[in-house]
């Protein structure tokens, strides 16, 4: 499996190393119904009900064009980023997801497993994404949309948003993501977060 790629995802996904994702959806499972029940998360049933939850494009604003897609293709769920305009195509190739337990929830993100509907990650965990239960949504200030996203071990909400055909390239000139002292380092864009002295 290749590593993730961080330098096609827009420049506002990584902050000081960590990144953060999350979506809004209007899609929900009914409340209380979760996809950990008696079922194995890896059962094609489970893959079908989780892909109905996160299939679709997400970013880390609702200002920024679509960064990452999730779909499901061949019974599997997949993942895929944005690439930049010199690579003659919008999408990579896709890298596996995973159904997750939701007990596993504690590792990742500050929610309850039961107040989760379902969470998907890469193998390598790299990025794993949940669905919270709307009505916890309602309930917590800090979240504004029913997704949250982990990756490179920092973790926020995301938003679901329309996907597009806007090259990574055309992304980095939003000038939303034009930030002076914006520095690549490798693969991970780092910003920095405030004033050091």
């Amino acid at each position: 499996m290749k590593s993730l790629n961080l330098s096609n995802i827009a420049s506002t996904l990584l902050l000081t190393g960590a990144a953060v994702l999350a979506g809004c959806d209007s899609h929900d499972a009914p409340e209380g119904q979760t996809m950990d029940s008696a079922e194995d998360v890896t059962s094609a049933a489970s893959i079908k009900k989780h892909a109905e939850l996160f299939a679709g494009c997400y970013t880390v604003s609702h200002e920024e064009p679509a960064q990452i897609k999730v779909s499901e293709q061949a019974g599997k769920l997949v993942m895929q980023m944005k690439e930049p305009k010199s690579a003659n195509r919008v999408w990579d190739d896709p890298e596996p997801l995973e159904p997750m337990p939701l007990k596993q929830v504690d590792k990742y993100f500050p929610v309850k497993p039961e107040d989760l509907m379902a969470m998907i990650g890469r193998p390598d965990r790299v990025l794993v994404m949940a669905n919270v239960k709307q009505a916890y949504v309602n309930i917590d200030p800090s979240l504004d949309s029913p997704y949250l996203g982990y990756i490179l071990q920092g973790q926020n909400t995301i938003y679901k948003v329309d996907c597009d055909d806007t090259p990574a390239q055309e992304m980095q000139s939003n000038p939303h993501s034009n930030i002076a002292g914006m520095e690549e380092v490798g693969k991970i864009t780092i910003r920095p977060a405030g004033k050091v002295e």
